[in-house]
């Protein structure tokens, strides 16, 4: 088996794998497309306009949050948060929810000691065969 035949029967066979993460087996590829890693977020400016793409671990759209969805988005380094507004997840929301793996333009913010990316524009990445299970909170 190859490495990805690998990752992909792991993911099918128990959701998770000790072998390298998904994300950094297209980790050469996102960097020519200006993807940072989750890592990269801790030392990026605020306010600076940012790429980031990861498999999605969790979605909730809290009752109290006013139609806003925040997203957890994985990589080989770490978690990155993410912020959607109500417009662009009424434009988005068939890949919001159903997408494993998203990559994310948006802009950085660090309020409260918590980074994240308030979403601007959201692309699934498509090409996986992974069956990822998320933890969904809506």
């Amino acid at each position: 088996m190859t490495e990805a035949e690998r990752l992909v029967a792991d993911y099918a066979g128990t959701g998770l794998t000790v072998g390298r993460h998904p994300m950094a087996l297209r980790r050469d590829e996102l960097a020519m497309r200006g993807v940072l890693r989750a890592s990269d977020l801790r030392t990026a400016r605020q306010g600076r306009r940012v790429r980031i793409a990861g498999m999605v671990i969790t979605r909730q759209r809290p009752g109290t949050a006013k139609g806003f969805v925040f997203l957890t988005l994985e990589d080989e380094t770490g978690i990155a948060n993410i912020i959607v507004r109500p417009d662009l997840f009424d434009r988005e929301r068939f890949k919001i929810l159903e997408e494993p793996f998203l990559l994310v333009d948006g802009v950085l913010q660090n309020q409260d000691g918590v980074t994240s990316v308030k979403a601007e524009r959201l692309h699934g990445l498509g090409g996986s065969r992974i069956d990822v299970e998320s933890h969904d909170f809506y």
